[in-house]
């Protein structure tokens, strides 16, 4: 079975008021058994446009993906983070078959 990623972009407006969203999202994530692979971090934008953070992080498959996504917790986290933030989020299934 494919695991299944959150890949977010995100500009911070108020780096005050997200902090409160990053110290309580810890707890939903391990609920869901999620792992980052990416929190910030140095990066390079090679083509297109960019956001100034950058966030990947991994769940065990794509339901487990979405059912974090829309569970009351995060989105009590999402309501949270928004008058802070402004980003772009997609919910993706991991490719598991054969490699070149």
């Amino acid at each position: 079975m494919a695991k299944a990623y959150w890949i977010a972009r995100i500009d911070v407006h108020n780096m005050d008021g997200y902090k409160d969203y990053v110290a309580q999202n810890g707890a939903v994530f391990h609920q869901y058994g999620a792992r980052f692979l990416v929190r910030g971090g140095q990066y390079e934008t090679k083509e297109g446009t960019s956001r100034s953070r950058n966030v990947v992080i991994e769940f065990k498959d794509y339901e487990t993906a979405l059912a974090c996504y829309n569970s009351p917790e995060y989105q009590r986290l999402v309501a949270m983070r928004s008058p802070h933030s402004e980003g772009d989020l997609v919910i993706i299934e991991g490719y598991d078959g054969p490699q070149p």
